[in-house]
């Protein structure tokens, strides 16, 4: 989409109205959807008193009702796409007319989408722990990290990330922060230590804007964070890559207030991520000139100035000017260039940007492009594989799982006990950089013919292997082909099968629960707060999982959920507690992973489950560009997104589903080009999150 098409789109906004919406499609409510409705949907949705999950369909006679609430409307639209509703045991609706029904209630979406003029705007936030850090980095360009970044999960020991090649290496050694030996810590300013890890929002990521927070307790911890850095025994020639050009006092042939003035404005601009205002500009010089009239030596009165710019709500913030008109604008182009820096890089944008900023270009269709392509091949897309994935993959809980050491005593290995998940949590991180470095179809995060491996994951897998084991401290992984169905993609890889399990069992529920935020993005309502945990019966050593959870299946308030979950997870059931394959429970019962995926693909074992995935392969693709979306804008997608997810969708499939189209349409849709004066009405925007319950590194 280019800028002149997303400036009409804009305008088209403004001229959208919930009356134009009523004259224009009360007939197809009349026609397809009222009928639909009255026949399948008003008998648990209105009827007698009787309303469902809170949704009374007897409120709504025409389609402005429909749109008076968008997150209402998208659900209704979601659950009818999946084949959630009617309910297993009522008459389905007839496909051609479900088919219908979804396309005309995606038409009202859509108009409601417009007829809201605008986004929903992404709240002022400051940078997160893993941003600052590379902030920082960038700014004094430094040749070590600030502090200890456990969010890291994966740290490349041999140099094999060169996007610049379009390819990854075969052979590549890698090291874990979390589960290593802490002698692998990056060399780092010295003294200096870390504010408290972000937590990821739950069904989200560690960049929400609604998290990011800055409380007077943490402006102080920023404070003398600032402090430590500059005054760190290692901040020196040595480290900080900009020592000569700002920390060195300046030729006397020069004039010295000239010469400080023309450093500060670089230096400024670059922090504060646009030309540096006259008035703050002559502040800070007016401030160093005193300090140098005091006699303080220069070095140290410019680390003086550095630590105020680090403290600084400039610095720390990340924010869009506000609409100067009420309505939805476009960004201007610093705007563009930080949005587009945090987003691949997790840091504040380059020279290049600022300069394609400040002339006007960057906001040109051609010339974005082309910045996104430049930054796809620059080695900073790191911080990216660094980020993304892992919080999209939720793989932060494999760090916490633990298997029962008396069953899976080779789980464990070398004192102190380290664990083979070590290995595991990299194979998925990098199929996923493989697929970004080489421009592969995201269709493999389902189903690829080749992963990385280690020779402990090798014997892991029961392949054979005769190479020394390796880690702690590196693993050695190797590019191998796969042949074997059950493997291959991110969703059958033990770290995801060891951290949706139990000590002992696995737990089909949470690995359904797993599916459907990760993979769908649809992730399910917390359980009821009465639901009793699983009777111990007589014979529970006989049963199998399956016929184990058949009494939750039964209770009416958990049937809805167990029916989407049950089949997602129990396809799995072949994985044991640690990801290894079993034909057979300990009690010699036979594993049942058979299952219908949306209620029209039936499956009989995860091989054929991952090909049913597959033909819902547009659904993936959507919910991943939901997910990518959400994290390039810092905020929860709302249903006045939709449109653009929608082209985001068609482009990327036209393309062979290549990721790197799909990152190129996020960075040019309406969405990311825009700023917001806000939402109107009530979309799923106004749902309050929470976040994610895992402990901080």
């Amino acid at each position: 989409m280019n800028r002149q098409t997303i400036a009409c789109w804009i305008v088209a906004l403004v001229a959208w109205h919930p009356a134009g919406i009523r004259a224009a499609n009360d007939g197809v409510f009349a026609e397809v959807v009222g009928p639909v409705f009255q026949q399948s949907c008003i008998k648990c949705h209105g009827q007698n008193g009787k309303v469902k999950g809170k949704i009374d369909l007897r409120t709504i006679e025409g389609a402005s009702d429909l749109v008076s609430d968008l997150n209402r409307l998208e659900t209704i639209i979601d659950v009818i796409d999946a084949n959630e509703m009617p309910p297993e045991k009522e008459p389905e609706i007839d496909p051609v007319v479900r088919e219908q029904l979804v396309l005309e209630l995606r038409k009202l979406l859509h108009a409601g989408a417009r007829a809201e003029r605008g986004f929903a705007p992404t709240p002022i936030r400051r940078m997160n722990r893993f941003q600052y850090n590379n902030a920082v980095v960038d700014l004094l360009q430094l040749k070590v990290v600030v502090f200890p970044l456990p969010e890291k999960m994966m740290r490349d020991r041999s140099g094999y990330f060169r996007p610049e090649t379009g390819k990854m290496p075969d052979k590549l050694v890698v090291s874990s922060r979390q589960l290593g030996k802490s002698a692998l810590i990056e060399p780092r300013l010295a003294g200096v230590g870390p504010f408290p890890q972000d937590l990821r929002a739950e069904h989200g990521f560690d960049n929400r804007g609604d998290h990011l927070t800055l409380s007077p307790m943490l402006m102080e911890a920023f404070f003398k964070l600032s402090r430590r850095i500059v005054q760190s025994s290692n901040f020196d020639k040595r480290t900080v890559g900009i020592w000569q050009e700002f920390f060195v006092p300046p030729d006397e042939k020069k004039e010295l207030e000239s010469e400080l003035r023309q450093r500060l404005q670089v230096f400024l601009g670059r922090a504060f991520r646009r030309p540096v205002e006259k008035d703050l500009l002559e502040s800070y010089v007016g401030h160093v000139m005193g300090q140098l009239k005091s006699g303080k030596e220069f070095s140290g009165v410019m680390k003086e100035a550095v630590s105020a710019v680090l403290a600084s709500p400039q610095f720390l913030y990340l924010y869009d000017k506000p609409s100067g008109s009420g309505e939805t604008e476009l960004l201007d182009g610093y705007e563009l260039a930080s949005r587009l820096s945090f987003f691949l890089w997790g840091s504040i944008p380059d020279d290049e940007l600022l300069e394609l900023a400040g002339s006007g270009k960057l906001v040109e269709p051609e010339v974005l492009i082309g910045e996104v392509r430049r930054m796809l091949l620059d080695r900073k897309l790191k911080r990216f594989c660094d980020s993304f994935p892992a919080q999209w993959l939720q793989l932060e809980r494999i760090i916490s799982s633990l298997p029962d050491e008396t069953i899976y005593r080779d789980f464990y290995y070398a004192p102190p006990n380290y664990r083979t998940s070590m290995d595991m949590m990299m194979e998925p991180l990098l199929l996923f950089e493989t697929v970004l470095i080489e421009n592969r179809s995201i269709l493999e995060f389902i189903d690829s013919d080749y992963t990385y491996r280690t020779p402990r994951l090798r014997k892991w897998y029961g392949e054979p292997t005769k190479e020394r084991l390796g880690g702690p401290i590196t693993l050695n992984f190797k590019r191998q082909p796969v042949s074997d169905k059950r493997q291959g993609g991110v969703i059958t890889n033990a770290a995801v099968m060891t951290m949706t399990s139990g000590p002992d069992e696995t737990k089909p529920i949470t690995r359904g629960a797993w599916i459907a935020g990760v993979i769908f993005n649809d992730p399910p309502e917390p359980p009821p707060a009465d639901v009793p945990a699983l009777e111990e019966r007589d014979n529970a050593e006989d049963l199998t999982v399956r016929e184990r959870f058949a009494a939750h299946r039964e209770r009416a308030d958990c049937a809805g959920c167990h029916s989407q979950l049950d089949p997602l997870g129990f396809a799995f059931e072949n994985f044991d507690p640690v990801g290894r394959w079993r034909e057979k429970y300990q009690n010699e019962r036979e594993v049942d992973a058979s299952g219908t995926l949306f209620r029209k693909h039936r499956f009989s074992n995860v091989a054929e489950f991952k090909q049913a995935l597959l033909k819902e392969k547009d659904r993936f693709i959507r919910g991943f560009a939901e997910h990518l979306l959400s994290f390039a804008l810092g905020r929860e997608i709302t249903p006045a997104d939709s449109p653009s997810l929608d082209e985001l969708v068609a482009r990327t499939i036209a393309d062979d589903y290549r990721i790197r189209t799909l990152i190129e349409g996020v960075v040019q849709s309406a969405p990311f080009v825009s700023r917001s004066r806000g939402i109107l009405r009530k979309t799923s925007s106004s749902i309050e999150s929470k976040p994610a319950t895992v402990k901080a590194q």
